[in-house]
């Protein structure tokens, strides 16, 4: 049997990590959009409750369905063995810890982008000056610059798994995946075409 660790969902969803800046810059851009009206904390407020509570709720109480990408996702019975214990380890304590952490993280990454919005105004001088809608905007770019940290934060703790640890988990039931797991998008049969692995033998 091969590796979890060769398991190419796992990599896909780190290798999320990479849209972080180009959605944290468009969120810069959108905080610097108009003048504003309210106090800075309540606008903090607005932006973070909506870009982080409802992952961390979501990662806390039903964890995202790591065998999904881009609208679709694979169906639970269609699941392997293998698959079905990595799934094992994205609903634990240590996950709900560092979904935490992220948050708290997400948390400073506001700050800071909120700090700095008004050195970027010209930058955004070419999009409508509509407070509202810039706030509006922050919020949902904010909300999947979290989703591009939460899902690969948690795909990168499995991949440092230890083998042996691995091992010894029981792959879930059907009906505890479809009860305990947040899926998005349209199920399929599979996503990603299977790995054949070859083996020969010397006569």
């Amino acid at each position: 049997m091969r590796s979890f660790r060769s398991e190419p969902i796992l990599w896909i969803h780190v290798a999320g990590l990479a849209t972080l800046p180009i959605l944290l810059t468009m969120c810069l851009l959108f905080l610097s959009v108009g003048k504003p009206v309210l106090p800075v904390w309540m606008e903090l407020c607005l932006v973070g409750s909506v870009g982080i509570l409802p992952l961390l709720w979501m990662q806390l109480r039903r964890p995202f369905y790591i065998f999904a990408i881009l609208g679709v996702a694979v169906k639970p019975e269609n699941l392997t063995e293998q698959q079905r214990k990595i799934l094992c380890l994205t609903n634990t304590k240590l996950n709900h810890v560092l979904s935490f952490l992220v948050a708290i993280l997400a948390i400073g990454i506001l700050w800071q982008l909120y700090q700095i919005s008004p050195q970027v105004i010209k930058l955004a001088s070419f999009l409508p000056q509509w407070r509202s809608l810039g706030l509006v905007l922050a919020a949902l770019t904010f909300l999947a610059s979290n989703l591009f940290l939460q899902i690969p934060v948690s795909a990168a703790r499995i991949l440092v798994t230890n083998d042996t640890e691995f091992a010894a988990l029981e792959p879930l039931s059907l009906e505890k995946i479809k009860q305990d797991f947040t899926i998005f998008g349209v199920r399929v049969n599979q996503i990603l075409p299977q790995r054949t692995v070859k083996v020969e033998t010397e006569e």
